[in-house]
């Protein structure tokens, strides 16, 4: 293991400790501990966390809408950090550098799946957050094949939302095969569809907002979307492809009832209510696609964070202490963050 001074003995974090409901009365689902540190293994490097975005999915690991894998785990995949320590097989990373962990932590490496580039289909695949202790910390330990090198100079919290929100919009919109200057329905306007729609932009298309938050649809505007509507709202003409981020099963038909002929509707959430009925002739005939998206693979990572240093897409932070991220979860819940919630150590 190679590092430059004695590593702390014990780090703070946040705990789920019983799913269920944040923002509510009496005590929420997340506690707060101390527990020992310990040093990283080979493969791993030991972070400092700078700072932590706050995902819909942790959301739902802290409500129990996602099970979790393991009792008492620390939320939070979108990590900013310095490495403080590296195991002994770690060539990727020194102490000192800036590193991104992220919500894919490990795959096996061996199966079909990861053979052939689809490794976020690997039926052994980890998360972070969920699987392995996460950001909502004073330290992070990671797979130092599965982090991601960051540069010095953008702000820590303007970093972290790129890591989750950033990746899966990245995946959801190439899975959307929106062709060329088209019109791209994005339903759901958090975290991850704001940077979505500034690639999309960014690209030459065009883009056509559907939120329930007028916050969002003032912020959608502003950043350059040529309609921003409530959900169920019809766009202004048909659709060429859509991403629905809203973990809303209701909007499947309406999405898909936007969508012109042969266009693709990609589902982005890693949970959605359950979907109602649809009809094959006013829904998906036509050629109209309906397609899930799972997690992401390590070269959707770096190439999003490629095409985003280009794009420089603007990252909108609501900041919170760490210590506060039982009142980031309730903001979010209650769809009163616009843009992105990120915790940053005090």
């Amino acid at each position: 293991m190679t590092t430059r001074e004695p590593l702390p003995m014990e780090t703070g974090a946040w705990v789920v400790d019983r799913p269920g409901p944040v923002g509510g009365p009496g005590p929420g689902p997340l506690v707060w501990e101390h527990r020992p540190l310990d040093p990283p293994g080979p493969r791993e490097i030991l972070v400092e966390v700078e700072a932590c975005g706050v995902c819909r999915t942790d959301l739902h690991l802290a409500e129990g809408d996602l099970s979790p894998r393991t009792a008492r785990r620390t939320p939070g995949h979108e990590v900013v950090g310095h490495v403080l320590a590296a195991g002994s097989e770690v060539g990727e990373f020194t102490v000192g550098d800036r590193a991104g962990v992220a919500w894919l932590a490990r795959t096996c490496g061996r199966c079909g799946y990861c053979r052939s580039g689809r490794e976020n289909l690997c039926p052994d695949s980890r998360y972070t957050g969920w699987d392995r202790h996460g950001g909502y910390a004073w330290h992070v330990t990671a797979d130092a094949r599965y982090a991601y090198r960051l540069p010095e100079g953008p702000p820590a919290e303007e970093l972290a939302p790129l890591l989750c929100a950033g990746i899966i919009g990245y995946r959801a919109l190439e899975r959307a095969e929106l062709p060329t200057g088209g019109l791209l329905g994005i339903y759901g306007f958090g975290a991850s569809a704001h940077l979505t729609a500034q690639i999309a932009l960014a690209r030459g298309a065009r883009v056509a907002v559907f939120t329930r938050s007028e916050a969002a649809r003032r912020l959608a505007l502003e950043l350059g979307a040529a309609f921003a509507g409530d959900s169920y709202d019809p766009p202004p003409q048909p659709l060429d492809a859509a991403v629905l981020f809203a973990p809303v099963g209701g909007l499947v038909p309406a999405a898909l009832t936007a969508l012109d002929r042969g266009g693709t509707l990609a589902v982005a959430g890693i949970h959605l209510t359950d979907i109602p009925s649809l009809d094959y002739q006013r829904h998906l005939f036509q050629e109209r696609t309906l397609r899930s998206v799972t997690a992401n693979t390590r070269a959707d990572g770096l190439a999003f964070l490629a095409e985003a240093a280009r794009a420089r897409p603007v990252v909108h932070v609501s900041r919170y202490p760490l210590r506060r991220a039982d009142a980031a979860l309730a903001d979010l819940a209650a769809d009163r963050v616009t843009g992105v919630a990120v915790l940053v150590p005090e």
